[in-house]
Parts: C-alpha cells; structure tokens; sequence
C-alpha cells in the first residue's frame, strides 16, 4: 500500500507534508474510502484531525478539477449540530485552502478561487439573497437550516452537490433532531443530479454500525474507518471539603450557611490560575453566569467569561478568541463547547457536577490537550453527596471506555408529519414515490402503508375523532389519482415551524445603539424586569433601556452590580446505561466499610 498522499494532486500533496508530520490514523484510512467514491463514516476521538480527514479530498477536487458553471458551483455541502462548529470549521478551512493555492501558484498554473459560505439562523437576508445567486462551492450549514433551504427556490443551489459530510453525527443519530435531518438527507438526494456521497464524522460512539445505518440510510454501503481508541486522560474527583454533610464549618462569610460554594469557588480560581487556558463546564447557563461572575469577583478582573446559548454568536465568537488568543484565562461552558470546536491550547477541563453521561464526559474533558497525541487532562467537583457518587460512577465509565450505545428512534411521525408538508409544499408527488423517499431514511425503513396512510389521513384533514376537527388541512391527497400536494399557505407553515428543537420563549437583548444582538433571555425573566435595572449576561453587565413584545434593549453597564440571568429548562436526565451503573455502585458502596467506601469514590 502506498503513500496515501499520492492519492491526492501534487499541490495537495506538498502542502500536507509542509503542514504536517504525518496523517493520523483516521486520516490515511479516511482519505483511502473517501478517493475510492465509497460512503464513509470515521470515528476517531477528539483532536485526532478528523475534519480535515473528511474535508481534504474534497478540497483536492474542488482545486484539480475545472470551476463548473456558476449553478452548479456548490459542490459540497457540511453539515454541523451547533452553529458555532460551523464557523470553527469555516475558519479552520482557510489554511488549507489557502496553502493549496500557494502551491498550485508556485508550480506557474492559475488556481481557482474556491469559496465557503456559511447559510444559519444568524445569516443576514442579504447574505443569503448574494449566496442563492451567487452559490459558494462549500456550503456550511446547520440540519435546521437545511431543511429551509430545500424548503425554498434557494434549493436549486444543492442540485450540484457531490459531497455530503455530517459532523458530530453522533450527537444527532439517537435524537429526533437526526431524524428530521434523516429526511432532509434524503430530499437532498432525490433533488440531485447525482448520488452524493456521504462522509459522518464521530467521536467514539458503540455501535458503530448503528451510526453507520443512520448515515447511509436504506440502500447504502457505508464504510467504517474506527479510528476511536481513547484519548489519553488524566481525570480526578475532587471533593472541595472534609465532609459533605457538614458544610457549616466551611462558610467564611457567616450568610451562606449549609453551602458548598465558598470552598468550590476559591478551588476553581486556583486551578485557573495555575494552568494558562481552562474551560469549566457546567450543566446549565444560569450556574455558567453565576460562576463566571463569581470568579472575576474573587479575582477582581476579568479572568473568564460565560459562554451558552443565550449568548449572540457575535459575543461567543469573541469569546472564544479571547480564549485562543490568551486575553482571557478561561470559560465557564455549557454544552455548546462540548462538541469539536477547536479551543486552541487548553490545558485543563474543569467539571462542576456529574457530567449528563460518560460520553459527555468524554467529549468534555477531550478538549484539553486538544491536538493530536497530548493527554486530556480534567477535574471533576460534585456539589452534594448524591452527584459525588454520580460523578464517581461517571468518570470510571470514560477510563473504562463503557459509552452509553446509541439508539436511533424508529418511526417518529410527528417528525415525518412536518417534513410530508415541506415536501408537498414545493412539489406534488405519487404517494409512492414520497414514500420510497422517505423509506430511505433509516429512521423511517420500516415505516409501513398504513402508518404513512395516518400521517397523510390527518395532513389532509380526515381525522380518527371530532376531537381533531379543529386542525386545518395541510395537503390535498387526491386519492383517485394517487397524488398529493400542499395547500395555500402550506410551505410558509413549513419554513416558520422548523425542526424539533421547541419554542422557548426567549426575548432577544439587543444594544439600543445600533440594534446589535447581544443574546437572549427567558421569558419569566423579563417578566420580572424593570427598565433601569441591571443583569449580567455573558459575564458582562446590561442596564434595560426598553422592554419591547419581543426584545429587551439595553445599554452596556460595565463594573456594576446586576442579578444574574436565569432560563428554565427541561430536567436533567440521564442515559438508562448510566443509571445501571449508578445503582450497582451504589449497592457496592453500601456493602463497603465508611474507610472501603471512601476510597472507592476516590
């Protein structure tokens, strides 16, 4: 077998050995399924180059081969869960674009200009209007996203698509969300010229072949690259007390009485400050304000930020190259790090409370030591004596490798339901041409006549009970001829309720300035704001200006005291494999001695 790199053009080729060593494992079996046209999904662990692993031949295409027509320009289509990955992989795509072309122009030929465009909730209409005219060669664009784009005229331009890749697929496939992206996958496919091939990408995931499935769908080889040994780590439970049943000897100031936090807080500014970048994660973005404002307060400056969610993707982009660049020493993070954003050099993963599951724990403390072959080092504080038991069953999970398995939902047909009417809304369809679409998602491979008769039974009015009576019709089902279609107003239905991820209520924050969007907040929130006063987002301070139906605008208030913005949220859960070994340890512990126990945990 020879150099995989010959596999690519010369310039390609002499730019990778330039930038780096040598490919890593994912990459050089990778590139070998990619150039030989199969579907392909790579499993590797965190900092292991699978991007670049998913992206690099494609790039070598787009630079060999001549620019097509103008319709026909985009080429490859990515597709991430989180906004904020997609922009990482956008900047993180430059370098090698860039490098290629150096190299194509050393050797006296002409390269072509390749661009990436990147199409989410937060592109301006504007943008999108330039980018349907003028369509980029790689398109960078969220499931939901997705879904609007073939939902309008905009989708003429995914009719070249020829490269398909899913990022963190993993964090969709055992959702609803990846079974409402199954489907646009499949449309996407029916509106091409050609079969695109498929490229997933995942963290070390079991089983595979479940993945596999998902990203192939009904009808699809799909090759497995597992490239997913673990990361070296270096984990620890850290109990910031002698003993958490008795915290009363632990609160200094003498008003926090039966609190853990005066011990955890000063443990969490000392590791920040021992090590140059730190994430702390958390499981919510109202204790992500409050530690972060905490945090500068003991260290009278601004030594962290907040990073959510609810924080614009302006703010959070700043935030993050603060991080990068060292301005700041370190984040307090929900979810939204958790996936492969690339954090630059961070040292340590700091976890207060147990993480959701084992491979969230994984992922989480995976972004220390970021590039490929450093060790991931992380500590976990749990708050209370249940979540040290938590934490202690969760982090013997990550050094055992025991990750929860993955379960794609079957037949989720409130899912189905809205993509029926999407569909209907652009074109009429056979029934049975509709259905052997969507049999090709794997979530939707068995789904039988009679449940897609049910679907089709209400979307067009006809209902089990008086009880429905009240739901309007969506589609017209000529049942003679076997067709159906979308009603008057059917597809603004579509493109106004995308998705699955449900309504919150949340207000936009906007600066009175210049309208800039600075983040959101719950509606219970609002509700009990005044004009005049003060709340800390993103570790920074607001005063409100004006409270609108839908917005809260406001005005920087720097150095000054506010509350500390709160959101509701659904209850934690976790996976019913970690429940298991929650128990068995449990039992375990009970049968020990204090001593046997204690040092169990640790």
């Amino acid at each position: 077998m020879g150099d995989v790199l010959d596999l690519f053009a010369p310039a390609t080729g002499e730019w990778f050995r330039a930038a780096f060593a040598e490919p890593t494992t994912v990459q050089e079996r990778g590139w070998r399924e990619v150039a030989a046209g199969r579907h392909v999904l790579m499993a590797a662990p965190t900092g292991s180059g699978k991007t670049l692993a998913a992206f690099l031949w494609c790039l070598d295409r787009l630079t060999s081969e001549p620019t097509p027509a103008e319709s026909e320009r985009c080429r490859v289509l990515y597709v991430s869960p989180l906004k904020a990955l997609a922009h990482d992989v956008d900047r993180n795509l430059r370098s090698p674009l860039v490098g290629i072309r150096h190299q194509i122009e050393s050797g006296g030929a002409v390269a072509p200009e390749i661009l990436a465009a990147i199409r989410t909730g937060d592109t301006p209409t504007e943008v999108r209007r330039t980018m349907e005219r003028h369509p980029p060669d790689i398109l960078i664009t969220t499931p939901e996203s997705l879904y609007l784009i073939l939902t309008s005229a905009a989708r003429r331009i995914l009719a070249s698509v020829r490269w398909l890749i899913v990022d963190e697929i993993h964090s969709v496939a055992a959702t609803k969300r990846g079974s409402h992206l199954s489907l646009s996958l499949e449309r996407l496919s029916a509106l091409t010229k050609v079969e695109p091939q498929r490229i997933g990408l995942s963290a070390t995931q079991r089983p595979l072949e479940e993945v596999a499935k998902f990203l192939g769908g009904t009808g699809r080889d799909v090759a497995i690259v597992d490239a997913g040994r673990l990361k070296t780590m270096e984990v620890r439970v850290e109990v910031p007390v002698e003993d958490m049943a008795q915290l009363k000897s632990y609160d200094d100031s003498g008003q926090t009485a039966n609190s853990i936090w005066p011990a955890i807080y000063p443990r969490l500014l000392q590791l920040i400050q021992e090590h140059r970048s730190t994430i702390v994660f958390v499981n919510s973005r109202r204790l992500a304000e409050r530690i972060a404002a905490r945090l500068n307060e003991l260290a009278e400056a601004d030594l962290v930020r907040a990073h959510h969610g609810s924080i614009a993707r302006e703010q959070r982009l700043l935030i993050e190259d603060q991080l990068k660049a060292g301005t700041l020493r370190g984040l307090v993070a929900t979810s939204t790090l958790e996936l492969g954003i690339d954090m630059g050099a961070v040292d340590l993963v700091l976890q207060v409370e147990s993480p959701p599951s084992v491979a969230a724990g994984i992922q989480r403390v995976g972004r220390a030591g970021h590039s490929v072959g450093e060790i991931s080092r992380g500590v976990f504080i749990p708050k209370f004596r249940g979540d040290l038991v938590e934490t202690a069953a969760v982090v013997e999970g990550m050094l055992e490798g025991r990750i929860e398995s993955t379960t794609v939902p079957r037949l989720p047909l409130d899912v189905l339901a809205q993509q029926v009417v999407a569909m209907c809304a652009m074109d009429e369809w056979k029934v049975e041409d509709l259905a052997a679409v969507v049999r090709r998602a794997y979530p939707y491979s068995e789904l039988g006549p009679r449940s897609l008769e049910s679907v089709l039974d209400m979307l067009s009015g006809r209902y089990p009970s008086d009880e429905f009576a009240e739901l309007r019709p969506r589609i017209v089902w000529d049942r003679v001829a076997g067709t159906i279609r979308g009603r008057a107003g059917a597809q603004r239905l579509a493109v106004t309720n995308p998705g699955t991820i449900p309504d919150r209520g949340l207000y936009t924050v906007n600066l009175v300035e210049d309208g800039r969007r600075v983040g959101e907040l719950d509606e219970e929130m609002v509700y009990e704001s005044r004009v005049g006063e003060t709340f800390v987002l993103g570790a920074s301070t607001w005063r409100i200006a004006e409270i609108t139906p839908s917005q809260v605008l406001v005005t920087p208030a720097p150095g000054e005291p506010g509350k500390i913005a709160f959101w509701k949220a659904d209850a934690p859960s976790r996976p019913a494999e970690l429940g298991l070994a929650l128990g068995k340890m449990v039992r375990e512990l009970r049968a020990l001695s204090p001593d046997a126990a204690e040092k169990r945990l640790r």
